[in-house]
């Protein structure tokens, strides 16, 4: 294993998690997953816990939401193990650290769940009416053809850019990245029930922050806007307290994903958004850390290579490697300056969450 706090693999990224999780005192504990790795490896999320059981107030840091953006999440949180960042918490204060909450996608390079469910558009009430998308649903079959040639490729393409030439490059994010619930073998697709992970992130809530009044989180996320460049993105309205927190804690270049400030589309299920539903015992200050990779384009192009391949091709074939390095290359820059300022700024971030969290418990 490299000294590096990232890692190639999610094997390996667990190994080095667990090490320096132990090395910093942290109770650890893990969530068997159903399936098998692509080297037929148990596949778990790992939770560690340092501070009292009974903090007053918590911060969470979560990795690999989406799957194969656990290469950038699992780096910052073995580095701010590492760095002894602990010693900076107050006798009232407690850190989790949720590592790979997706080990499927993580292991298998994949952005989805074992369900092919996007987790981020998965946390909505199943119970109730299905949120419509009826412009993917006119899209999807360009989304997704069935043959991934040269040919076909070219045809999907021309239909894509007909579109954002129709109704505006913005139109065209949002139609495909905003969540869909009709197509399961398509991409951004939410699910027809609860997950996997979505039932594991729960069972975390649950059992490890009943007794906090205070909650800080952040969610380790690539793929959107310049490289590098970490956007911080509150899922609450900019007229929210939550929102105000997050700008209080974070600093003014905090975005709001409703207020259509942010580089992400608006989403309908993400995990941030249902966190104060979830805990709704306790003040939730929550941000997206998202972190610039590639064009926008490079990233849409490997999301559909990846969901052909696991949808009409051969996941352990010949076409897989080239398809699997391109979808880590669109989540992953492989530099020491991107990596530098992934750690830079998540360094930053929770420092910034420690000190909101602290400044909390001190006035209650």
């Amino acid at each position: 294993m490299s000294t590096s706090p990232f890692s190639p693999t999610y094997a390996e990224a667990r190994a080095k998690f667990r090490e320096a999780a132990a090395a910093a005192g942290a109770t650890l504990s893990d969530y068997r997953h159903p399936e098998r790795g692509p080297d037929d490896g148990d596949l778990t999320t790992d939770v560690a816990w340092i501070g009292p059981a009974d903090a007053d107030a918590v911060l969470m840091l979560v990795s690999g939401t989406h799957g194969v953006e656990g290469h950038c999440g699992s780096g910052a949180q073995v580095d701010w193990l590492r760095r002894g960042e602990a010693a900076r918490l107050g006798q009232r204060l407690a850190v989790c650290l949720v590592h790979a909450i997706n080990p499927y996608g993580f292991a298998w390079s994949r952005r989805v769940t074992h369900e092919n469910v996007d987790l981020n558009r998965n946390f909505i009430d199943f119970a109730g009416p299905l949120p419509a998308n009826p412009e993917y649903d006119g899209l999807a079959a360009a989304v997704k053809p069935a043959d991934w040639g040269e040919t076909s490729q070219a045809a999907s393409r021309a239909v894509l850019r007909a579109y954002a030439r129709e109704h505006g490059p913005a139109a065209l994010v949002q139609a495909l990245s905003g969540g869909q619930y009709n197509h399961p073998d398509g991409i951004f697709y939410g699910g027809a029930g609860e997950t996997w992970s979505r039932r594991t992130l729960t069972a975390v809530f649950r059992d490890r922050m009943a007794g906090a009044s205070d909650i800080g989180l952040i969610d380790y996320h690539t793929g959107l806007g310049p490289e590098g460049y970490a956007e911080q993105i509150v899922s609450a309205a900019p007229d929210s307290a939550e929102y105000r927190r997050a700008r209080d804690w974070h600093g003014a270049a905090a975005t709001s994903l409703t207020g259509g400030d942010s580089v992400s589309a608006r989403l309908a299920g993400d995990w941030l958004d249902a966190a104060p539903r979830l805990l709704s015992h306790a003040r939730v200050t929550g941000i997206a850390l998202e972190y610039g990779t590639v064009e926008s384009g490079k990233v849409m192009g490997a999301l559909r290579a990846d969901n052909w391949l696991h949808a009409h091709g051969d996941p352990t074939g010949p076409d897989a490697a080239a398809i699997k390095a391109q979808i880590r290359a669109a989540f992953y820059v492989d530099t020491d300056l991107w990596r530098g300022m992934v750690l830079g700024q998540s360094l930053i971030a929770t420092r910034q969450a420690v000190a909101g969290l602290t400044k909390a418990v001190s006035a209650s």
